[in-house]
């Protein structure tokens, strides 16, 4: 069988987050972090369904009651009380891809908490048990490659952008080189070229140089990326590397990209330890009709806005303020996942649902 991986932009169902514990790594920050989530669910629900799962039914009841008085409709929610680690949904959450029949399919990977980082049993665990629960309304396959959403980038053309330094990193595969990592990519995603970046990476990131942090898809002929612009910061010189490689990249059609750079935000650094933190503009979400943008009260910001403005020139932008998700080494991408049409299972009367809150 012959799958097809989809971008970003395809019709979607919902979006799906995973609401931080109480004592969990977001302790410190836990009412930033959750009055960012809310902004996110706010803006998303606008659109489309929002699945959360949460980490007990305290936290659910209250943001029944939190997004009641926001006025979200009870069809645009869905809480879910499920045993989970971190909040990071896209690199725990489902891929999917379309099967010949146009059947989605959700592929299950294995999480490792980025090479073994953190700990990661149960948000590995996380698709399965959302399975088992019916929230899905198509199949799941489990693989055993170990594969996070935010290490790829598909053009939904059988094109993928990924990083060498992510996918071929001997803490997530060490038994598999490049050509048996494309044999795998190949199999369960239908794509016939990867396009791999040998260059760029973000201090403070975790993921080991993840494609959603450096360069992103816009469309099949577009890739927006992170541009460097200060000869003195230490990203620099790989940075200017990467976009020599963009350039060279080319289409199917042998056409070069249509290439939009992303500008350059003042560092950012955490305020504990004086760490750098990752601070990107290519961490975007792409939704129905709309792009959620990360921002970091910086000049820059504007900027940023206006150049996915071109990218996007018939969807709506909305910014995310995400100064309290880069102090744990993620942003606005990071923390969702996309479930394409055909992914959720219908909210039926059925089910045991207050205000969209699946109990």
């Amino acid at each position: 069988m012959t799958y097809r991986l989809l971008p970003e932009w395809y019709p979607q169902d919902g979006i799906q987050l995973t609401w931080p514990r109480h004592d969990g790594d977001w302790a410190p920050l836990l009412e930033r972090i959750e009055a960012t989530l809310e902004r996110i669910v706010i803006a998303v629900a606008r659109y489309q369904r929002v699945l959360i799962c949460v980490p007990d039914i305290q936290t659910q009841q209250r943001l029944v009651e939190t997004f009641n008085a926001y006025g979200i409709a009870a069809d645009r929610l869905q809480l879910i009380v499920a045993p989970i680690d971190d909040t990071w949904a896209r690199d725990h959450g489902p891929i999917s891809v379309i099967d010949p029949q146009g059947q989605i399919v959700l592929m299950d990977y294995t999480f490792t908490g980025w090479g073994g980082k953190f700990p990661a049993e149960r948000d590995n665990r996380l698709t399965r048990w959302l399975a088992e629960t019916g929230v899905w309304g198509c199949p799941v396959v489990t693989r055993d490659l170990v594969l996070e959403g935010g290490g790829i980038e598909t053009d939904g053309e059988g094109t993928l952008l990924t990083t060498e330094a992510c996918l071929l990193n001997t803490n997530r595969n060490p038994t598999l080189d490049r050509l048996a990592i494309e044999s795998q990519l190949s199999q369960d995603f239908g794509v016939d070229r990867v396009l791999w970046l040998s260059n760029g990476h973000l201090e403070g990131d975790d993921t080991d140089s993840h494609i959603d942090t450096l360069a992103r898809f816009c469309d099949p002929a577009t890739i927006a990326y992170v541009s460097c612009d200060d000869p003195n910061d230490a990203h620099y010189p790989a940075l200017a590397a990467m976009e020599q490689e963009l350039q060279t990249f080319r289409q199917r059609n042998g056409a070069p990209y249509r290439l939009i750079p992303l500008p350059w935000p003042q560092a950012c650094y955490d305020p504990d330890d004086g760490h750098r933190l990752p601070a990107t503009y290519a961490n975007f979400l792409i939704i129905n009709q709309a792009v959620l943008v990360p921002t970091y009260g910086d000049p820059a910001d504007v900027t940023a806005l206006h150049a996915l403005a071109t990218a996007f020139p018939e969807h709506t932008l909305i910014p995310i303020e995400c100064t309290s998700v880069i102090r744990q080494h993620g942003s606005l991408h990071c923390l969702t996942m996309q479930l394409p049409n055909g992914t959720l299972a219908p909210l039926s009367s059925g089910d045991s649902t207050v205000a969209g809150s699946t109990v």
